[in-house]
């Protein structure tokens, strides 16, 4: 698990559930129950709230679990069994990314400011004369309190209270996200802006109800899976960083699942770094300043959306997914191909390819592991195709420019590692697109860390560093 977190744990039990009852084909027959068992009735006191909004919350939170966002064709009186039938009859998942579970989500308050009871009351009282928009008053205790209503959240009562009792409380999915793509709607209930979002995933583990989830593919591969179809699992270079074992271990687990083949994304990686050095080469001869990388996509959504200034200057190349099926799709035309790794919006960018058809998570693989109580420690160890350390390499931060660099370049160039997107490196961004950098090569990963700190990653990144170093050992012996 990435963090000791419950809302994690509670995702995890929900899919591990779903893909129980799935490969027991019971599926339709019993999903109706999972919210009693997740909220039995002797639960006992430390339930937050009644039975019925527990039991609704799992209900809710189920139907991502199915392929369904939460707010595209639910209603709260038709039984998950028609919803569940509805996942295994389509002919190919939604094209929508995240989703909302409204009934999870409390409402943070509009506020981010808020009284605590460290307030004296006392005479001077800085912070109702310096609010700009009189939104404190006295209440009847003699203390201080904020008008959610009237508050624009702009910090000068913290600021002014001599006993640091107004604290700022933030909104944890609002804060995290770089782009300003979640917000409030009228009923105080957070919704996702696609058309601004870049599909980092941030608020998906910011959360502490767990209300973001991703709508997920599971359903469509494990039925083709059942259906007897070669279905082909290409997998991350960050799948290294995610068990403490052999990684030919985890490739023999996969295919017990049912996968015919495991294909890893370095061979696609190998072909990316080809071409992004010749298109750098290239670039740096008509003239251009610098080429930023274009394997993250989340940083090719950001530049697309938000980032419109650096577009000219992102590499045409495509990504080593792209690469990887394009080569899967030449050698088994009529084969499943899911792309399997640790980044939300992998899925988006696995949806817009056209060669790639389903996109799972580590964390859904590793919760699959789980359902069908496979160990990966149990496998002997196969042999994996040779692809160079660089290749692998770009699973994380620094990869693709060592990769670059390792290629054939013929001149001398600075090279800079973008570590994260946030306000800070997006303003550098700003100033690269304003001819204001200095390096002509420019890695951005929208993770700090890289892949191996992917959202939806199984392992928290500093295991998953020392994971992906023994591994990188292990297959360079």
């Amino acid at each position: 698990m990435p963090y000791l977190d419950n809302t994690m744990i509670i995702r995890r039990r929900l899919v591990r559930k779903v893909v129980q009852r799935f490969f027991e084909g019971c599926l339709v027959e019993t999903i109706d129950r999972i919210p009693l068992e997740m909220s039995p009735r002797e639960k006992g006191p430390e339930r937050r709230c009644c039975i019925y909004k527990e039991r609704a919350v799992t209900r809710y939170k189920l139907m991502p679990i199915l392929g369904l966002g939460v707010d595209e064709e639910t209603d709260e009186l038709t039984p998950l069994s028609v919803y569940a039938q509805k996942a295994l009859d389509r002919e190919k998942p939604s094209g929508k990314i995240l989703t909302v579970v409204d009934e999870a989500c409390t409402s943070c308050v509009k506020a981010n400011y808020v009284v605590t009871n460290l307030c004296r009351g006392c005479v001077a009282s800085p912070c109702i004369m310096n609010c700009p928009v009189n939104a404190i008053r006295f209440n009847k205790t003699g203390a201080a309190e904020i008008k959610s209503e009237t508050c624009i959240n702009c910090g000068k009562c913290k600021e002014a209270c001599p006993y640091h009792s107004i604290v700022y409380m933030p909104i944890p999915c609002e804060e995290v996200c770089p782009v300003g793509a979640i917000s409030k709607d009228e009923r105080g209930i957070e919704q996702i802006d696609e058309e601004k979002c870049i599909f980092c995933g941030r608020c998906l583990n910011a959360c502490p109800f767990g209300s973001v989830f991703e709508v997920s593919h599971l359903m469509d591969v494990l039925k083709a899976i059942q259906q007897k179809k070669k279905v082909v699992a290409m997998v991350a270079p960050a799948l290294l960083a995610q068990y403490d074992c052999h990684p030919g271990q985890v490739f023999e687990a996969i295919k017990k699942i049912g996968f015919s083949e495991v294909i890893e994304v370095a061979k696609g990686a190998e072909i990316t770094v080809a071409k992004e050095t010749e298109e750098l080469k290239e670039r740096l001869h008509k003239g251009a300043p610098f080429m930023t990388t274009s394997c993250c996509p989340a940083y090719v959504e950001l530049s697309r959306k938000k980032l419109t200034e650096i577009a000219p200057f992102v590499s045409e190349t495509r990504s080593p997914m792209h690469y990887t099926a394009e080569l899967a799709r030449r050698e088994s035309p009529d084969a499943v191909l899911v792309f399997i790794g640790p980044c939300v919006a992998k899925r988006k960018e696995g949806i817009d390819d056209e060669f790639v058809d389903f996109v799972l998570s580590f964390e859904e693989l590793d919760t699959i592991f789980e359902g069908l109580n496979i160990s990966v420690k149990d496998f002997e160890a196969t042999g994996l195709q040779n692809f160079s350390r660089y290749a692998r390499g770009f699973a994380r931060s620094g990869g693709v420019i060592a990769a670059v660099k390792n290629e054939d370049l013929q001149m001398d160039i600075q090279t800079l590692a973008i570590n994260g997107l946030n306000k800070k490196s997006i303003g550098l961004l700003k100033a690269f697109a304003k001819g204001k950098g200095s390096a002509q090569f420019v890695e951005v990963m929208a993770c700090e860390g890289g892949c191996i700190a992917g959202p939806v990653r199984r392992v928290n990144p500093v295991k998953g560093a020392v994971n992906f170093e023994k591994a990188m050992e292990i297959l360079s012996t």
